[in-house]
């Protein structure tokens, strides 16, 4: 079954990283940047109605156009621990059961932002790479490793022995993770909107830090604490 991406710069994005088929454009847009590109990859351009650029994605936000796409070609962790290789403090997220796509596409997107060398996720119960995850990482993800594996615990495993620290984050943490010196190979696990890290993960983590609140809630969004660790690990490497 075909898959689709929809939105000019997640199209553009996707012609430039050669994985897109085949090109859809409405019938009254201007998009004469995409169809440059896609004439310069000899990529067909089909000029359709808004309608049925609708039935592809189910979606009224595709700024008038969508891509058909190649599957997701997903890395292994080797290829992410071989990334890894020539960098002083290496960056690995993992992330435990992110279910929401538009949790997924954000934490692509600070993932690229801040270097970090491959995303690891689970098979089972995690959102895998859809239209709404392309979208939202805006291009992003055509630039970060991910790797998708049947047991979180074994990587975690194959992360140590390659000399990683694990840094969860998890609401019971009683250390800041402003308390750490990140200046070592990090692995940080990013939890589930609702279940947060399980208890094997938990017991297999080195550090476990939270995110102090100060206002009336006492958690944050998966992908904004997600930015927030991020940042913060890079700020202090």
């Amino acid at each position: 079954m075909p898959k689709y991406i929809y939105g000019r710069n997640p199209v553009i994005d996707a012609i430039k990283s050669k994985i897109a088929t085949k090109i859809f454009l409405a019938n009254n847009s201007s998009c004469r940047e995409i169809e440059e590109l896609a004439k310069k990859e000899n990529i067909n351009c089909n000029i359709v109605s808004y309608d049925e650029l609708f039935n592809f994605v189910h979606n009224s936000h595709h700024q008038g156009v969508v891509a058909e796409i190649k599957d997701f070609s997903y890395s292994s962790i080797e290829e992410i621990l071989l990334s890894c290789k020539g960098r002083e403090y290496p960056l690995v997220l993992l992330l435990d059961g992110i279910e929401d796509p538009q949790n997924f596409g954000a934490i692509i997107r600070s993932a690229d932002a801040f270097g970090v060398n491959g995303i690891i996720i689970k098979k089972n119960r995690q959102v895998e790479v859809n239209p709404t995850v392309y979208k939202v990482s805006t291009g992003a993800i055509s630039h970060v490793k991910i790797a998708m594996v049947s047991n979180l615990s074994q990587s975690i495993q194959i992360l140590k022995k390659a000399g990683f620290w694990l840094v969860s984050s998890d609401g019971s943490a009683t250390q800041s993770y402003l308390d750490i010196d990140y200046k070592m190979a990090c692995a940080l696990v990013v939890g589930s909107e609702g279940f947060g890290i399980s208890d094997l993960v938990l017991k297999n983590s080195d550090y476990i830090v939270k995110i102090p609140m100060q206002g009336h809630v006492n958690s944050l969004n998966a992908s904004v604490a997600t930015g927030v660790l991020l940042a913060n690990i890079r700020a202090h490497q």
